[in-house]
């Protein structure tokens, strides 16, 4: 099929309402609701936000702009956008990289959603507010039972590709328009709840009183840059994708950057709210781990009036904010699968979504498997996508040729000057610098094995990415227009 055939045929959004509910759906998650919680509570609670918020606008704001961006301006998913700017095979690697690194993160997010699912189900059959439960048991009995997580996790992926089978505005459009509202009402309950709980606002002074010495430490940077950019799905190639799908008149600056950081951040911050004051409440740890959601929030709906009915609520809303996310991430591959071969869309969503169920399986048998991954990947392989996406506009593209050309087409948030050198210098400045930095910090520590097998991991990523393309990838097409090299 040819390049204007593939053009014409391609879908777009059927809203900009649309479009933002997806790009919210697809950034908040378990980012938000399982991850910073604990993370949080990880890494000293106010100083953490501080470095999060300042990372998160400093980095995942105009980086979002400038991956949502390169989408819309080439149609394409993440190797075919590589392929068209680059303009060489072996420029094709990183794009390579970036779906790799993409399947991987998905690989132990999708058991993630799988528990979402376990305690949707029970919620409704108002397990929460029965006498005698015990949310601690509960979790342990539900995460040492192969056969309950691996089938959740298998549930999940077949949910998923049911979805996407429907394409951009018939499958996923459809089905975020309405959930997100729905998961902020809940949160938002929870939260005022917690607080008017004996010790609940204990959890927020926690919050909200900086421990100044975790500034000094290089895990709390490469935390919180990693958790900025988990859950906002900067490097993932969630933004190229789904700004692939847009049209020439759509506002990427505020649609595909603005919105999305603020929704992010005011949900991840709900979150928090959520969990801290019943943690305190309840005397629990606030650095418990990956698990502190599952616990900490079971154990209020007993306190509210029509608790059953909130659990249902929350947890099933909680469930679709997970599994929205799962739509953005896996529609990755799919789009770039779909492009690069001669599948069909349902072939290629069986052909994605197979993979990721398969590679997923040790995540959902192991909990430790899967804090192991989400280190490694978390912390060392979102940023080297990252890092791809951003020096593919920054170095390739032209910070001021995409800003002028495309990012503030049709824009009601005008874009300036300003965007030109924090793309460009500050963001793979400071990223290398976070990243180093944390290197040198975990030497020593119980991380360090992970650490450098992390970092061995990725480097060896991108040989192999680029050797693979080099020999099998698609040449640039005669006719397409070469992307010259941009300045500031």
């Amino acid at each position: 099929m040819g390049d204007s055939e593939a053009r014409t045929a391609r879908e777009e959004w059927g809203s900009r309402f649309g479009f933002l509910m997806a790009m919210l759906g697809a950034m908040v998650g378990a980012g938000n609701i399982w991850r910073m919680p604990f993370t949080t509570g990880e890494n000293g609670g106010g100083a953490f936000l501080i470095a999060y918020v300042l990372l998160l606008y400093l980095i995942a704001v105009p980086g979002l702009m400038a991956e949502t961006m390169i989408g819309r301006y080439t149609n394409n998913g993440v190797i075919g956008a590589f392929r068209e700017i680059v303009g060489s095979k072996r420029g094709q690697g990183l794009g390579l990289v970036v779906l790799i690194v993409n399947v991987a993160l998905m690989s132990y997010y999708a058991p993630i959603i799988g528990w979402a699912l376990y305690y949707a189900g029970h919620s409704m059959l108002m397990t929460f507010t029965q006498p005698g439960f015990e949310p601690q048991a509960f979790w342990d009995g539900f995460i040492s039972n192969p056969a309950l997580v691996i089938g959740m996790h298998t549930l999940t992926m077949a949910g998923l590709a049911g979805v996407l089978v429907f394409g951009i505005r018939r499958g996923i459009e459809r089905v975020v328009k309405w959930m997100i509202p729905l998961l902020v009402v809940a949160l938002l309950a929870v939260a005022i709840r917690g607080v008017t709980l004996p010790g609940g606002m204990e959890g927020l002074a926690f919050v909200f009183t900086p421990n100044w010495d975790y500034l000094t430490r290089g895990s709390t940077w490469v935390a919180a840059l990693s958790q900025a950019l988990f859950s906002t799905g900067l490097g993932w190639g969630i933004a190229l994708t789904y700004g692939s799908y847009l049209s020439r008149y759509d506002d990427v600056p505020l649609g595909g950057g603005l919105f999305t950081a603020i929704g992010n951040t005011s949900i991840g911050l709900l979150a928090v709210f959520a969990t801290f004051p019943v943690v305190f409440a309840f005397g629990l740890e606030p650095s418990a781990g990956s698990n502190l959601l599952f616990i900490s929030l079971a154990e209020v709906f007993p306190e509210l009036a029509g608790g059953f009915l909130w659990a249902i609520v929350f947890f099933v809303s909680f469930f679709f904010a997970t599994f929205t996310s799962g739509l953005g991430i896996t529609e990755v591959g799919v789009t770039t699968v779909s492009e690069e071969t001669r599948l069909s869309r349902s072939k290629s969503v069986i052909a994605v979504c197979g993979a990721i169920w398969l590679l997923g399986l040790p995540s959902a048998y192991s909990s430790s498997f899967l804090g192991q991954m989400d280190f490694m990947f978390g912390s060392f392989g979102l940023p080297l996508a990252t890092l791809s996406i951003i020096a593919l506009v920054a170095w390739k593209f032209g910070p001021e040729r995409a800003r002028v050309i495309d990012l503030n087409r049709n824009a009601g948030i005008y874009v300036g000057k300003w965007w030109n050198p924090v793309v460009k210098y500050v963001i793979p400045v400071v990223m290398v610098f976070i990243l180093g930095y944390g290197v040198v910090s975990s030497i020593g520590t119980e991380n360090q094995t992970l650490m450098i097998l992390g970092v061995a991991l990725m480097a060896g990523l991108v040989v192999v990415s680029t050797v693979v393309m080099g020999a099998i990838g698609n040449a640039p097409e005669a006719t397409s227009e070469t992307v010259p090299e941009g300045g500031d």
